[in-house]
């Protein structure tokens, strides 16, 4: 090993009494139960509904009260335990309404805490002690830590915890230490998180997520196409910065444009109100909690129609400058007949229906006028100096990967792209073929090289962002194409579908899922792939785990827009010591229904696989740098105090 780096961890431990100490305490840990992996993908904006599956840990906080109180405690206690630990906050209140005398208060007061140290003493038994402290809330953690390891069989102590409890209730502190204590079990019954995919659109609070994603204690992201757009949208693409503000339009989410990242719309609007009108298909998607007037309507329609014939327009240069990603069959706006009002796609001609092309000459369809060439300008500049979008999009970064290898399995959004026989589909890009693997790796170096440098706007990184959010061959896509105009002009529903990749068919087959797994130097007799992207529809009996539990699918509807389809509100996944666990979740309706009926919208669990032996960190990636630090503590020993 390499003595400058020797002799910069010396620094750090001064003596070999130190280097042996941290040796033993790593070694030690290694044979620790593995912590609990909690698997969420597809949020798609849906934050009340995130919160909820976060707070109560996929129901794994209602397990741990389970394990610690059953048979002392009613079900109906459980679940009012449960839901002061899920909203601490809003619960308290609720539950010191009831009380008429001080006295009453002060006893609930001293068996809520009380059963709260039990469950944390039980949820943190896997932990180390310097672990279980930086999760305990930092101003009671002298008297948290007192109480946690005191011992009732001596009695000497017994009136110093006492008073040190009776003091805490008298000086009002209580509530703010159940508060700290809830969060602390919260945080306890999952180690680490991982998002795989999909944080952005359709649903109204994508930004409420990052910001509690950025405060999360452990995790990692597997971008999804709707967040590599907003990737491609900052790094410069102004295709992609168009398709977020067309999709927010379409789901009546502007305000996350304007009001969460601070981007101006009304050059936009300005421009909507010159050219456009009502148009039925690009009239917002409403929900039972939008209140928008007629004339909030119309504005929303006017905006959508002018940012998607932009889109429109922002693509045909693209496909024309980057041949090798065979997408001129989408130059639509060239193949539309302006005098019939017709659109010839494959060689079928189609009445075109609802159509808006007042900014589009027919001599020269995807140039842009000089308005809309300003108005996308402006909207880029705004993108690029929101400092909330910034501090997001960094995070998404620094955080994120196209796929990632955790603890053997293999984390992914959306595909492998494969042909019908299986073989790993290749894609030529600039002269070089990739597939499997390899054409993963090269899409994500794309994304790292567009998003260092935004200036850029027409280079082929940023490009190509473009292509994983539309593009035949993406990973993130998976479809033939994508038929987003067909949708808003054409009648003929048969034009809306988009052929899915054969991967979609093939992950059923445990043989073809066994390959991808080797493909990405997995174990497949021990792996797993965890996939998102495609909804579950369970109510037509569709099965999340698929290929004899090698692939496990828990994209299951988060967002409201599938739950007709889907039938529930989303899966989520547990992977501890013990095994997998799959979770169903029912529509959230709200936080307050969670309050006063205390009941969790969770079904019941199946169980994916069970380890024979319990899985110890030393198996984990974790552990596996941790033997590489062990190594190094061993040089260490050896280079300075063995000679």
């Amino acid at each position: 090993m390499d003595v400058k780096y020797l002799d910069l961890l010396a620094k750090k431990y001064g003596s070999e009494e130190e280097v042996a100490t941290e040796i033993i305490h790593l070694e030690s840990i290694l044979d620790l139960p593995k912590g609990t992996e909690h698997f969420v993908s597809d949020l798609h904006g849906e934050y009340q509904a995130f919160q909820h599956v976060l707070r109560n840990g996929s129901g794994n906080v209602k397990m741990k009260i389970a394990d610690v109180f059953k048979g002392e405690l009613s079900e109906a206690e459980m679940n009012e335990f449960a839901t002061l630990i899920y909203y601490p906050e809003e619960k308290m209140k609720l539950v010191k309404s009831t009380f008429t005398s001080k006295e009453a208060l002060g006893e609930w007061y001293e068996k809520t805490i009380a059963r709260m140290l039990r469950l944390i003493s039980h949820s943190s038994s896997k932990y180390t002690r310097s672990k279980l402290r930086k999760a305990l809330p930092q101003q009671f953690v002298y008297i948290v830590e007192e109480l946690l390891y005191k011992k009732d069989e001596f009695d000497d102590k017994k009136e110093y915890y006492e008073k040190m409890l009776e003091r805490t209730i008298a000086f009002g502190q209580a509530d703010n230490l159940i508060i700290g204590l809830a969060y602390t079990i919260q945080r306890l019954v999952v180690d680490h998180l991982h998002v795989v995919g999909d944080i952005y659109d359709r649903g109204p609070d994508p930004h409420k997520i990052m910001d509690t994603l950025i405060n999360y204690h452990s995790l990692d992201i597997q971008w999804g196409n709707h967040d590599v757009l907003w990737i491609g949208a900052y790094a410069g693409s102004k295709v992609c910065l168009a398709n977020i503000i067309r999709i927010c339009a379409r789901y009546n989410n502007l305000d996350i444009i304007e009001d969460a990242y601070g981007i101006n719309l009304r050059p936009l609007l300005n421009l909507a109100e010159k050219y456009y009108g009502d148009n039925p298909p690009f009239r917002p998607k409403r929900t039972e909690d939008d209140q928008l007037t007629e004339q909030e309507q119309l504005q929303i329609t006017k905006i959508h129609q002018a940012i998607a014939i932009i889109q429109f327009k922002l693509e045909s240069p693209i496909i024309k400058r980057r041949p090798c990603l065979h997408m001129e069959d989408r130059l639509l706006l060239e193949r539309v007949d302006y005098g019939s009002s017709e659109v010839t796609i494959h060689g079928k001609t189609y009445p075109i229906e609802n159509g808006c092309f007042a900014t589009v000459d027919p001599a020269d369809p995807t140039a842009l006028l000089d308005e809309e060439q300003q108005v996308i300008d402006k909207l880029l500049f705004s993108i690029q100096h929101s400092e909330k979008l910034t501090r997001h999009m960094n995070f998404l970064m620094k955080k994120g990967s196209l796929y990632l290898k955790y603890n053997g399995n293999l984390l992914i959004h959306g595909c492998i792209p494969l042909e019908e026989d299986g073989s790993m589909k290749e894609m030529d890009i600039e002269g070089t073929a990739y597939a499997g693997r390899e054409l993963l790796d090269v899409f994500e170096r794309y994304v790292r090289d567009s998003f260092a440098r935004p200036e850029e706007t027409d280079d082929f990184a940023t490009d190509m962002i473009w292509y994983l959010w539309t593009g035949e061959n993406s990973s993130l896509f998976g479809k033939r194409e994508m038929t987003t105009f067909e949708r808003y002009f054409i009648q003929d529903k048969a034009t809306h579908k988009e052929r899915k990749n054969p991967y979609y068919s093939l992950r059923e087959d445990e043989t073809m899922c066994r390959r991808m797994l080797e493909e990405f130097d997995l174990d497949p007799d021990q792996g797993r792939i965890i996939n998102g992207h495609t909804p579950v529809k369970e109510i037509d009996g569709e099965n999340p785990i698929k290929a004899e539990g090698k692939m496990i699918v828990i994209d299951g509807g988060f967002s409201k827009a599938y739950q007709s389809t889907t039938g529930i509100a989303g899966y989520t996944l547990l992977y501890n010591s013990y095994g997998m666990q799959l979770v169903a979740h029912q529509h959230f309706n709200s936080k307050e229904d969670v309050l006063t009926k205390e009941t969790d919208v969770l079904s019941v669990k199946r169980l994916v696989n069970e380890e024979l032996v319990r899985k110890k960190v030393r198996e984990t990636n974790n552990g596996e740098k941790l033997k590489q630090d062990i190594e190094s503590l061993h040089q260490l020993r050896e280079h300075r105090y063995m000679k």
